[in-house]
């Protein structure tokens, strides 16, 4: 037992300085709160399958700025003092404007600051991906993916809202919650989503009724807009913005019209009948 605890001992001071070396600061005070080895091993992330530490992108070598951006701090300052009464877009387009008439060699020199960090980026990024296990790397991946499809949903929804696309109908419930929401005081937004909702489950269908036929009109509404805002779109070339043919609403056929189409079917599928019988 004696020597069983005095190798676990030493396993733990083993742990506590390559730690240590590695620059684990966390377990450094941890060991001298007098830990176990074990603990020791949990804090820095080691477990049976070696290091499991989380990489972050937030640890990924930032991209280097390009030579307008270069320009843009280091001028941005100065122009802000010399030009208080500027917002900031009109700021914006004065570095614009300042960077457009910068002599050619004076642009180059920004250039050249770009290329040099440039090549200090790649090798901190090659440093950077040969630490990471495969798991990390897919981690990592994964996470750029979602963020990336974040980022486009966004730019999509600001270029359809700057394009004037109108709002989708509200639901019954959505309107009952606008109408309420503010009446639930004292409570959390999450509480009152869940005390309107109860109370909307147990409203009779009578009393649900204005609210759903607020809902009807709201979905005629949106469908008016739509249409008209569809036949812009195509004006300007957008056919992508369209909604595909599938998802338009169908319109009501009256009985003689159904009747017409299904003796059509009857005659076509009687004359297939003859065909195979000859």
């Amino acid at each position: 037992m004696a020597a069983a605890l005095a190798l676990l001992g030493r396993a733990a001071g083993l742990v506590n300085g390559a730690r240590l070396l590695l620059g684990c600061g966390e377990a450094a005070g941890r060991a001298r709160q007098g830990l176990t080895a074990d603990a020791l091993l949990r804090a820095c992330g080691v477990g049976r399958l070696g290091c499991s530490r989380a990489m972050s992108s937030a640890e990924r070598p930032k991209r280097p700025l390009s030579a307008y951006f270069r320009f843009v701090k280091e001028k941005q300052p100065v122009f802000r003092q010399q030009n208080p009464e500027l917002n900031s877009l009109e700021l914006v387009r004065k570095l614009a404007g300042a960077w457009r008439e910068l002599p050619a060699a004076e642009k180059q020199a920004y250039e050249e600051a770009r290329k040099m960090d440039w090549q200090k980026y790649e090798e901190q990024l090659a440093a950077y991906k040969a630490q990471l296990t495969p798991a990390q790397a897919a981690a990592l991946k994964e996470e750029r993916r979602k963020r990336l499809a974040k980022r486009r949903s966004f730019r999509i929804k600001r270029e359809l809202t700057v394009l004037g696309k109108p709002k989708r109908p509200r639901t019954g419930f959505n309107i009952f919650v606008s109408e309420n929401f503010q009446q639930s005081k004292g409570l959390s937004p999450a509480a009152k989503m869940k005390q309107l909702f109860e109370t909307w489950q147990n409203l009779s269908i009578s009393q649900k009724q204005p609210y759903l036929q607020l809902a009807q009109d709201d979905k005629v509404r949106y469908e008016n807009e739509m249409k008209s805002w569809e036949a812009k779109m195509v004006e300007l070339g957008r056919e992508d913005l369209i909604r595909s043919r599938e998802s338009w609403p169908r319109k009501k056929t009256d009985t003689a019209q159904e009747g017409s189409k299904a003796s059509l079917h009857e005659n076509l599928a009687k004359l297939k009948l003859k065909k195979s019988e000859e």
